[in-house]
């Protein structure tokens, strides 16, 4: 059998060739260039999802996309069986074989040397699920993971075009036997769709009760020209009596990414193209593969007002505490916001002081957001672009379920349960998740009462500045704690610490770049003058000691 994979790998090399001379690495984004150069990396990414379901039993996801980058570009990335991202330590075997050249011998080697040391068989059942974005080049490069997967003996699941949130929890669901929830795309819809009915639905039915129920704000949303505009004509169809949704950028006219997005929005703080900044109240952007959320608004004097990450997490976590102290819970559970050094200080201060929510900081990336949520029962994070979500304990679940069914509680003590229990069906636990939080933000504002004004003056953004700073060797800056303080070069920790203190509510920090010769200066203080100046004042001394 193994000499047939052989000459089918053979052929499929033969076929996709890789260029003489191109290096690429695997990181969070998986793989990830311009999809004329990316072919025959779906052949390393097949055989690859192949082995890594092997060794697990189980399901592994293949997704083909390049998130919010350019149209011309493309990307892979793999999806561990509960949804989470690939294993870090599969990242050096992914980065092995991105190396070898297109030798059959070498590579088939080395395929046999990796089954040998994960103790898997060439003939051990396995299963990929794939699937993709609306850019053009994706449905070949997903056909070529799907044949270099087939070659080692692989059951190919092919969802065609999905969100990646969507793929990740599918995946999720897959493998512990549809507990979590159906393993379709309807499945997915019906979680999420049907939770934010049950909990409008109630909310309406109360105001009726009492004082009338108005109608929802109309939400113009942004849908970058990707994946996400097919699948909220979906949703719109679904709670089109609930929610009042106008989609723009829906991939009828423009491109991909261009002008518009999440990303774009973030980046550069103002309104994306082709949204009609009239006649809506509140407005909001999601990227290319619908993981990435934004909001923002046009006040009365013609004032943009944007609401990032930092923002969701204080949303989501003062829903949540809200819930759990009206179900009598808060004392018997564990939450915790976690952030990055990125997060806006008074952010912070809010949730630590008036919320009375501990903060962890971790290192920048979602993968160690997600690894810090889990040592609670409720963990919260959110990255300033707008990914993020929520992952309750199977402690926090059983404690909730109990509180409901507890007839010596009483009855707000019971709804407050209740509105949770149905509140976590429509997070994806899984991923940060655009259309699900979407779904719940808009839930939340509706329970809360809470406008999007409202939503904005929770609490006050301390002014922020970040520059980039051009270095010879980025390695020369190392941090620790987070990457909130330098440990290298010398002194410089201390001259940041001294510029610092000549500024009210001043805080920066210092970080190399993780794939260029950059440093990264993040500076805030109480006016937007002296962000700027304290920004300025470290960029300079980080030249001076970088020389």
């Amino acid at each position: 059998m193994s000499e047939f994979a052989k000459e089918k790998l053979t052929a499929l090399m033969l076929e996709y060739p890789k260029p003489s001379g191109i290096i690429l690495g695997y990181g969070t984004a998986g793989f990830r260039t311009r999809a004329d150069i990316l072919s025959w990396i779906m052949i390393r990414i097949g055989l690859l999802a192949s082995l890594r379901s092997k060794v697990k039993k189980a399901c592994i996801g293949a997704m083909i996309t390049a998130s919010h980058n350019p149209e011309h570009d493309n990307g892979v990335k793999l999806i561990d069986p509960y949804g989470e991202m690939l294993d870090q330590s599969w990242e050096v075997y992914a980065n092995n074989l991105s190396s070898l050249d297109d030798n059959i011998h070498v590579l088939w080697d080395y395929l046999e040397t990796l089954m040998t040391q994960l103790n898997v068989q060439l003939n051990d059942k396995s299963t990929v699920a794939i699937a993709y974005d609306t850019r053009q080049s994706s449905p070949l490069l997903s056909n070529i993971v799907k044949n270099a997967a087939e070659i080692l003996n692989t059951n190919i699941m092919n969802f065609e075009l999905m969100t990646t949130p969507q793929l990740h929890y599918t995946v999720r669901c897959y493998n512990d036997n549809e507990l979590y929830g159906s393993c379709t795309e309807a499945g997915y819809f019906d979680k999420i769709c049907t939770a934010f009915r049950k909990l409008i639905e109630a909310r309406r039915y109360n105001l009726c009760m009492t004082s009338g129920a108005k109608p929802a704000e109309q939400l113009a949303i942004d849908a970058a020209n990707g994946i996400g505009a097919q699948k909220l004509v979906y949703l719109n169809q679904r709670l089109s009596d609930l929610l009042t949704i106008e989609i723009f950028n829906d991939g009828t006219k423009g491109h991909l990414n261009e002008k518009c997005g999440a990303d774009y929005v973030k980046l550069y703080q103002k309104a994306p193209d082709g949204l009609p900044l009239t006649n809506y109240p509140k407005y909001c952007s999601i990227d290319g593969d619908a993981d990435r959320l934004i909001y923002y608004f046009i006040d009365e004097n013609q004032r943009f007002h944007m609401l990032d990450g930092d923002r969701f997490s204080v949303l989501f976590a003062s829903f949540i505490s809200n819930k759990l102290k009206e179900a009598k819970l808060m004392d018997q559970v564990k939450m915790g916001v976690i952030q990055t050094a990125y997060a806006n200080g008074s952010s912070t201060n809010y949730i630590v002081n008036t919320m009375n929510v501990p903060v962890a900081c971790v290192p920048t990336g979602v993968k160690h957001l997600h690894h810090k949520a889990l040592d609670y029962d409720i963990g919260i994070y959110f990255e300033a672009n707008g990914h993020g979500t929520v992952l309750f304990s199977d402690n926090l679940k059983s404690k909730v379920k109990a509180a409901i069914e507890d007839q010596n509680r009483t009855d707000e003590e019971r709804l407050a349960a209740s509105q949770l229990h149905v509140f976590i069906d429509i997070i994806n636990e899984t991923v940060g998740d655009a259309l699900a939080d979407l779904l719940a933000t808009e839930a939340i504002l509706c329970l809360m009462n809470l406008s999007i004004e409202g939503w904005l003056h929770l609490y006050n953004d301390l002014p922020q500045r970040q520059l980039k700073v051009a270095i010879k060797d980025r390695t020369m800056i190392q941090t620790t704690d987070a990457e909130r303080r330098c440990i290298a070069p010398a002194h410089l920790q201390d001259c940041i610490d001294e510029l610092v203190s000549k500024y009210s509510s001043g805080r920066s920090f210092v970080r190399p770049s993780g794939t260029e010769d950059i440093v990264r200066v993040y500076a805030e203080a109480t006016t937007q003058v002296d962000a700027d100046k304290l920004a300025d004042d470290v960029r300079k001394i980080v030249e001076e000691l970088t020389k």
